[in-house]
């Protein structure tokens, strides 16, 4: 079976993480998490991988390439207007001429998923929508079934009818082409998917998969830090750099190549270290935690749950709780996190101009790409910090700031 996946928008609710690195190559737990997609499809024999991409896609390219180096074969298709998901889907109609596996780059893809879907379409020829349960599927394609076919789908109803949503994961057959050229724009002048689907349902049976494992969906930065989260619970331990004596390391912890963890370093896993890094002496990495290529932890610094990207010091004196931390990025000595409201509520952020409720009781910093911060600075919970930007010496960060902000 064929797969396609959509990898080819912007990831404008991911910036400033998006600036300078296309949405499918941020990392979770040690790696791009599309890598992770392909990776889950090669498990399973599916390794004939089309994949539609549209922003930065030479980056895209120069990364996963022809697919060799992962086991599998990639062509890529471009989408250069991303008018919708219908539109998306029906580039790929050349193709695609038997049932494939269609699923959206944003997603974590748990290995039970594909099982799961790959089983009930033995029994179920046709169409086939893997659903979710969510708290709150008024932000998505709410479905309704009829034992295990789909009755309905409305798009982020106001009221919705069920907590199922569509979880973005299809088995599609060719016939789903024909109603994607039926499918008029929406009123948000895009070409949808679950348009397309209530066309198809008019003539074919559609089927709807109920998935077992949480699903996640990576719409914002701190989804990362879920995904991550999920995709380390069956981490490995496996050290491949130098650990001094007078370590403690506990659960399991990977640590790259060229990486020296120094005395008095005491990690809890599931922790993955890259490639050249320093870590240490004296310093608390807490799980859940990711520390890229070329990183530096250093003395009588804590880190928790948080996603350190390559290249960013973290060497003195600070905490990082519940945080992702872009590329380049350097800490300033006594430059500390706060990720937990004194009231206990959750976290707002604001994106894209609204105040929006993370859902998570804590959470850190949000920092793109070359921030830096001065000694002694402070950031308050559910700070965004745009790329370049400096927060001086004891200055205090809150709220979005802009890129190539000075803070003083």
């Amino acid at each position: 079976m064929k797969a396609l996946i959509l990898a080819a928008g912007e990831g404008t609710r991911m910036r400033p993480l998006t600036a300078n690195i296309p949405k499918p190559l941020l990392p979770v737990a040690g790696k791009p998490f599309l890598q992770h997609i392909i990776e889950t499809l090669k498990a399973f024999e599916i390794k004939d991988i089309f994949l539609l991409i549209g922003w930065k896609n030479l980056t895209i390219k120069e990364y996963f390439g022809d697919g060799d180096k992962f086991g599998v074969n990639i062509v890529y298709l471009h989408q250069e207007e991303r008018l919708g998901t219908a539109h998306a889907v029906g580039i790929a109609q050349s193709v695609m001429d038997s049932p494939f596996v269609c699923l959206n780059g944003d997603i974590v893809l748990a290995k039970s998923y594909i099982k799961g879907l790959v089983e009930f379409s033995r029994n179920n020829k046709g169409d086939i929508l893997s659903l979710a349960r969510v708290d709150f599927p008024e932000r998505f394609g709410v479905v309704e079934l009829d034992g295990d076919r789909v009755k309905e789908i409305a798009e982020k109803p106001k009221i919705p009818k069920s907590n199922l949503i569509n979880a973005g994961i299809y088995i599609f057959t060719p016939e789903i082409f024909e109603a994607i050229e039926k499918t008029p724009k929406s009123s948000r002048g895009e070409y949808e998917i679950t348009e397309s689907i209530k066309i198809h349902m008019g003539k074919n049976d559609v089927y709807g998969h109920v998935l077992e494992e949480p699903w996640v969906e990576i719409g914002r930065p701190w989804d990362l830090l879920r995904a991550n989260e999920i995709l380390m619970k069956d981490l490995k331990e496996k050290s491949q750099g130098e650990i001094e004596k007078y370590t403690e390391i506990k659960g399991p912890v990977q640590v790259g190549k060229g990486t020296i963890v120094k005395n008095g370093s005491y990690i809890t896993g599931p922790v993955i270290i890259g490639e050249n890094c320093t870590i240490g002496p004296n310093c608390t990495i807490r799980p859940s935690t990711v520390i890229g290529n070329k990183c530096k932890v250093g003395n009588a610094v804590e880190v928790k749950n948080s996603i350190i990207m390559n290249f960013s010091n973290v060497p003195h004196n600070n905490y990082v709780g519940d945080s992702i931390i872009g590329q380049r990025c350097n800490f300033g000595a006594g430059t500390k996190v706060a990720n937990l409201r004194l009231d206990g509520k959750n976290i707002n952020v604001i994106l894209r101009g609204k105040l929006v409720n993370t859902g998570q009781r804590k959470l850190g910093v949000i920092m793109g790409d070359d921030a830096k911060t001065g000694i002694n600075s402070s950031i308050d919970p559910g700070t965004i910090i745009g790329e370049n930007s400096f927060i001086g010496p004891n200055a205090l960060a809150k709220g979005n700031i802009a890129p190539r902000s000075r803070i003083h």
